[in-house]
């Protein structure tokens, strides 16, 4: 078996259209070797069947100290849940699980609708707009923000914290910028603990707080990763949901009409935008804790594997005419928000900030339109685990 590049995935041309190469290699064959930058050697897996049963196979682990090849802690969220296996990834998520509910999230209903009629308010009246910079950015933020209880005065500092720690560490500039962040961060943190632990809110830091299970609790080091991840991964995917899926809309005129007649399709129509492109390129990193196989192909013992959530989405194996954007397709069993053990707990957050979000903004503006061709919007960093634009310019009017 001939090793791909990691150089393959970086740059503007897989950016644009990464289908088309998933595509080439899946008519290869469902698993590829791939070296990635700094030596680490992995396997690909580029169709739906392989990827989702990779998911959840347990001798795919998620600790990298089973991993062959070191790798620099800054790539990763810690101890959090996209790191740990059982049994600390089931008590961890089984107490982060008891304050993060379905109900707690369906609450906020109401308030994310408010937020988004906010936005697109500061909207009106203008003919052209970043959607991402002017809604697809500040909702999520802001959303996340009201729910873990971070007071408005302070949510400013919130967004450029996480505008940083999202950066990937390309120089030392950005490693010392990322340092002190988390710093600044954490320092905030140990702050609203305090407040908290003192008088208890209605607010998802203060259930985490007081959360447990039997003698179990969360540390303090698991309050700080279990929230950072709150807020790094869950805003970063709403934002790239929003953006891609209005890219998608906009780019499929006869879909976009289709929804904006009728907005009961709304719910589905969302799963169907998680699926044509959603907001994650490939899950997060699996080592194998055995010498095992994929589609017949040996894995070492220690070596890493990634699914590429984005061909997966595009199998024709899974999905009939993957590559058109179907807003009716009904059994969309895609795998945006992982599978099995971690099957992501901030899925129904997403989803509810973007039916609102998508749909609010179709019934504002009904007129809306790109205000560039889609071969010259600009994506962050190609070869990311996380698919997302940079902006996305519009006509409103």
């Amino acid at each position: 078996m001939s090793v791909l590049s990691a150089e393959m995935f970086f740059g503007r041309a897989f950016n644009q259209d990464p289908y088309e190469v998933y595509a080439d290699l899946r008519a290869q064959g469902p698993v590829h070797a791939i070296e990635f930058p700094a030596g680490v050697q992995a396997f690909l897996v580029v169709d739906h069947e392989h990827g989702r049963a990779a998911l959840s196979d347990p001798r795919l682990a998620k600790d990298t100290r089973h991993s062959e090849t070191p790798v620099r802690a800054e790539e990763f969220f810690g101890e959090t849940l996209l790191g740990l296996d059982p049994p600390d990834h089931t008590r961890l998520r089984g107490l982060v699980a008891k304050a993060f509910t379905p109900r707690r999230v369906e609450a906020l209903r109401p308030r994310v609708q408010e937020i988004t009629d906010g936005l697109l308010d500061g909207l009106a009246g203008r003919d052209e707009a970043d959607l991402i910079d002017a809604f697809a950015f500040p909702l999520p933020i802001i959303v996340i923000c009201e729910l873990l209880g971070v007071s408005a005065d302070d949510q400013a500092d919130f967004r450029h914290w996480t505008a940083i720690l999202t950066v990937p560490v390309v120089s030392r500039e950005t490693a010392e910028r990322r340092r002190t962040a988390a710093i600044a961060f954490n320092d905030y943190l140990m702050g609203v603990f305090a407040e908290r632990r003192a008088a208890p809110g209605d607010d998802l830091i203060s259930a985490l707080l007081a959360v447990r299970d039997g003698g179990s609790r969360l540390s303090h080091g698991e309050l700080l990763d279990t929230i950072a991840l709150l807020l790094i991964a869950g805003h970063e995917t709403t934002v790239n949901l929003i953006g891609n899926g209005m890219l998608a809309l906009l780019s499929s005129p006869a879909q976009l009409k289709l929804l904006k007649e009728r907005p009961e399709l709304l719910p589905g129509a969302v799963e169907e935008l998680l699926r044509y492109d959603g907001p994650v390129e490939r899950a997060t990193q699996r080592i194998a804790l055995t010498d095992m196989e994929i589609a017949g192909v040996p894995i070492p013992k220690g070596s890493w594997v990634h699914v590429s959530i984005g061909a997966a989405g595009r199998d024709p194996g899974a999905f009939d005419e993957p590559d058109s954007l179907d807003v009716t397709r009904a059994d969309n069993r895609h795998v945006a928000f992982g599978h099995g053990a971690h099957y992501c707990l901030g899925a129904p957050l997403a989803r509810l900030e973007g039916q609102v979000a998508i749909g609010t903004l179709l019934a504002r503006f009904p007129e809306l339109a790109l205000a560039v061709a889609p071969a010259d919007l600009t994506w962050k960093r190609s070869g990311s685990i996380v698919r997302g634009l940079s902006s996305l310019p519009v006509r409103l009017r």
